[in-house]
């Protein structure tokens, strides 16, 4: 699909909705979007649904959680028109106490990949002192360098730049680009 051709993004969360979020990821020069989730309020379970525009018309990728409350949380990412699996983004529970760090696994749930937070010293400073700094993820697969998420300053609206640039050979499923990007917003959003 179209979407998916794109090196480069912009998400944006929305600042605040009373029963639910929004988030919108637009091509690089913010004059498109390219995905958009409308989150539900006050789920025990995380299920979203990715869809090509504001119209919710055009149904592209589901994001599941596999249990209620878990450290270590699972969350499966399904093609929505096939309902077949593109892979897993696995929470790293106690690792990501400190920094942000997430699994990348493919349809058989074997890691292919991670995306970590780069830097100790400023996730403690973030978590401990203010969420006024910045979070950038770096994404690997196979030990290789396929992307970022850079988070712009803004306090009041969560916003990424996203780059995958540096993904000459494809390694990375853009798919599942897109969902770590969104869980991010979403549940990594929820502790800061």
């Amino acid at each position: 699909m179209e979407q998916y051709n794109n090196k480069q993004y912009y998400a944006k969360k929305s600042f605040w909705k009373l029963f639910g979020g929004e988030i919108r990821i637009f091509d690089i020069n913010r004059s498109r979007i390219l995905f958009y989730v409308k989150q539900k309020a006050f789920k025990l379970k995380e299920d979203i649904t990715v869809y090509g525009d504001e119209s919710k018309n055009v149904e592209l990728m589901k994001i599941k959680a596999r249990s209620i409350i878990d450290f270590s949380a699972a969350y499966d990412v399904t093609d929505a028109n096939t309902g077949s699996k593109i892979g897993a983004l696995k929470r790293k529970g106690m690792k990501s106490i400190l920094k942000d760090e997430w699994d990348i696994l493919d349809a058989n749930d074997q890691s292919i990949g991670i995306v970590q937070e780069n830097s100790m010293l400023l996730a403690l400073l973030r978590r401990f002192l203010t969420n006024l700094i910045p979070q950038k993820f770096t994404l690997s697969v196979g030990g290789q360098e396929v992307g970022y998420f850079r988070q712009t300053f803004n306090p009041f609206v969560p916003q990424f730049e996203i780059d995958f640039s540096m993904d000459s050979s494809n390694l990375l499923d853009r798919r599942l680009g897109i969902a770590t990007v969104i869980l991010l917003q979403t549940i990594e959003g929820r502790q800061n």
